[in-house]
Parts: C-alpha cells; structure tokens; sequence
C-alpha cells in the first residue's frame, strides 16, 4: 500500500514553515522556480514523449492529447505564470476590515493561508506548475495526484520544483506529488481529512463526481464546460464567425471552448450557411435541430444528448431559438455553469443575458475562451470553479485564502 501517511505528515511539517514565509522570499523562489522550468525545458519535454506516445498507443482523442502535450512555449507559458504570479500583491496578511465595539475591542477580519491543499487532475502537466506556484504564493503546501496519462510529465515538473525550493533553502514539501497511479491510493487520498484542508478535483464530469461523493475532505468543484454562443438577431455576423470559429476551435481540448451554439431563428437562413463554411476550415460537425438543418444542408440531426454534451473535439450542436427568452432557458437547462457569451447589437438583451444567465462567467460580444486565470490577469488558475460556495470562475490567489478575525483589547473581561 503506497504510504499515504508519510506524505500527509510532510506535508504537515512542511505547512508550519511554509505559511510564515515573507511575500519577498515567496517571489524569489517562485522566479528561481520559473527560471529552473526554462533551463531544464528538455528533461520535461523527454518525459513529456512518454506520456503521448503512450497515450497515442492507447488511442487517446486527438483534443485531449492536446491537453496532454508539452512544448517549448507551453513551458514558456508555464514559467511566466509564476513570474506573473511573484508580481501580483500577496494576500496574506491582508486586514479586510477593523472595527470598534462599545467596549473598546478592536475586531477585525485577515487572510490567512487554507493550509494543506490536495488536488486530483487529469491530464494537463500545466495545472502542476499552476497548483504549485498559486498554493505557494499563499503560503500553502500542496500535494498533487495527476492522472497515469500524464505521470512522466508531472514527476519530471515536480522533481525540478522541488530541486529549485532546496536551492533557496525552502522546504521542499511543500509541493508533493503522489506517483502511484492506481484507483486504491485515489481514493485514500480523498480520505486524509486529518492532513489535508481541502480537495480541488480538476478533470471530467466522472472525476468530479467521484471526488464529491467520495471525499471526506471539503471539496471546491471545478465543473466540465459546455459553453454556450447564442447568436442574437442584431449580431454583427463576421463578428460572430470570429468568436464561434476561435471559441471552438483554437484548443478543443478545454473546458472554456464553446460546444454549443444557440441561433435565432430569424437570422438562421443567413447565417448558417457562412457558419459552416468558416468551421469548414477545421472540419468541425455541426449537429442542429431541424431549422438548423433546413438552413444548411451539411448540418447533421442533433439528440437530445448532444445539447448537454462537452464534447472536446471537433463537433458542436446548433439550436434555433424564437428569442432571448428561449436562448436563456435553453442554455440554464443544458449548462455546466462555466461560460457563455451572447453576440449582439441590443443593449437591453445583452443585460438580460449577463442578469439572467446561471453561470461563472457571462460574456457579450466576446470568446468564451478568456475564462482562464492568466488571461483573468491572476497569474494562473488552480481551476475554474463552477460551485457557489466559498469561489466561483477562475480561481487565483485569493480563492486559496481563509480568514480569521483578529480582535485587540486593553484588559476588557465580559461581564
């Protein structure tokens, strides 16, 4: 049995030293972090070959071998997350308020670090850099559990992470990464309530959900996307094209790209026609509902399954829609809460979109690509988290904070 144990107590161990650290110390290891990523680029790239042609071999979907993949601009990318996130203000030890009693105490609220954070993923060897560099610029310690897929990739990421830390003299602990990739250790991980603060799932529906129904830890979702375009009538039609076309097709492999399109049916004739041609280009599917298809004839009958269906490849659905009304009940029902974006001239629909439309991230006239913790300007993300409670959209820095409510006397005794 893979000691779990012995990971938790490091962990812990790691926390107490860990949560003090200054923002300066803090911003000097994460940019000799960052520099450390660029400079052995080639070791993580080597086991990087690994995972894809293992996950080739295994006939994995092209999109998410994409997610898989690793390049020299993605390390890049990766490196200048943390760099970004060394710029930004540290919240701990922020005092949010301060006020007086009648009896003299001072209470006030501050951010202070969660403490141990675990997080499960799948995939995507970034999110191992990006858990590292939000949890410790808060002053957390993190340990991580990636998916087999990917188990080269993130052992090489960690190993230089940890490497780095050493070199500064900080804990190395505070980022660990559990290698064994079987379903027994999972699920003892979402079980170690006596060391770990909260659970962060970052994956597929079947991920999340296991992790809620399993997890003796509090847990922060972090749901699937199924984001929805609803072209309004007044849309300004190459305006549009761009968006759907970078919406879906720039990655398909992410939770942000859009898989559902909503048309209205008084535009449909028109615009269809120049929808599949610009989609074309990538050989995306298009799958509608009979107006749909009566307006173009490459369009495929959708099911009922497909208007809630992530599909993380090149096919998307289309549904006609008499209004904004329709538009909205449509896309509350069939949501994952992500993103969703509406095209349009009308001022009044473009408010009752942004008012009415359950979900982290509402856009108008804009991809629904930008929910993402870098383009959000938080650095990085540790995850788009599509619950109520606590955070919701692109978690930065703050999500990863508590508060506690520090109260100053001068002898005062309740009577």
């Amino acid at each position: 049995m893979y000691n779990l144990d012995e990971i938790g107590q490091k962990a812990k161990a790691a926390e107490a030293s860990i949560r003090t650290l200054g923002c300066g110390v803090k911003n000097q290891a994460l940019e000799a972090v960052a520099s450390e990523l660029i400079d052995r680029s080639a070791e993580i790239l080597a086991a990087n070959v690994m995972d894809i042609e293992h996950a080739r071999n295994s006939g994995m979907k092209e999109g998410l071998v994409d997610r898989l993949l690793l390049t020299e601009d993605r390390i890049r990318a990766m490196a200048e997350g943390l760099t970004q996130i060394a710029g930004l203000d540290d919240p701990i030890g922020e005092v949010l308020s301060m006020k007086q009693r009648p009896n003299g105490l001072l209470i006030g609220k501050k951010r202070v670090p969660l403490g141990v954070i675990g997080i499960i993923y799948e995939s995507r060897p970034n999110v191992t850099a990006d858990a590292f560099g939000l949890c410790f610029k808060t002053g957390n310690v993190v340990i991580l559990k990636g998916g087999s897929d990917a188990i080269n990739s993130n052992k090489a990421i960690v190993k230089v992470i940890r490497q780095a830390l050493e070199a500064t003299g900080l804990a190395a602990d505070a980022i660990q990464l559990i290698e064994d990739t079987n379903r027994e250790t999972a699920a003892g991980f979402m079980r170690m309530n006596q060391y770990i603060d909260v659970l962060i799932p970052r994956g597929g529906a079947g991920l999340i959900k296991a992790v809620v129904e399993n997890s003796n830890i509090p847990v922060i979702e972090t749901g699937t996307g199924n984001c929805h375009i609803f072209v309004d009538e007044t849309a300004d039609f190459g305006m549009a094209l761009d968006i759907i076309y970078n919406a879906k097709t720039q990655r398909i492999g992410v939770c942000n790209a859009c898989e559902s399109l909503v048309i209205h049916e008084k535009i449909a004739d028109r615009f269809m026609p120049l929808l599949a041609a610009k989609l074309a280009e990538k050989n995306v599917e298009i799958r509608g509902d009979k107006k749909a298809m009566a307006a173009e004839p490459s369009v495929t009958e959708a099911t009922e399954e497909d208007w809630g269906m992530e599909y993380l490849d090149y096919i998307i659905s289309a549904k006609t829609v008499s209004g904004i009304d329709e538009a909205i009940s449509h896309i509350n029902r069939y949501n994952t809460k992500h993103s969703e974006a509406i095209i349009t001239s009308d001022y009044a629909n473009s408010q009752r979109f942004l008012n009415e439309i359950d979900a982290a991230a509402v856009y108008v006239n804009a991809s629904t690509r930008f929910t993402d913790g870098f383009e959000f300007g938080f650095g990085a993300e540790i995850g788009i988290s599509t619950q109520k409670l606590h955070a919701r959209g692109p978690m930065g820095l703050e999500a990863l904070t508590t508060t506690k409510f520090i109260i100053y006397g001068n002898g005062q005794i309740r009577k």
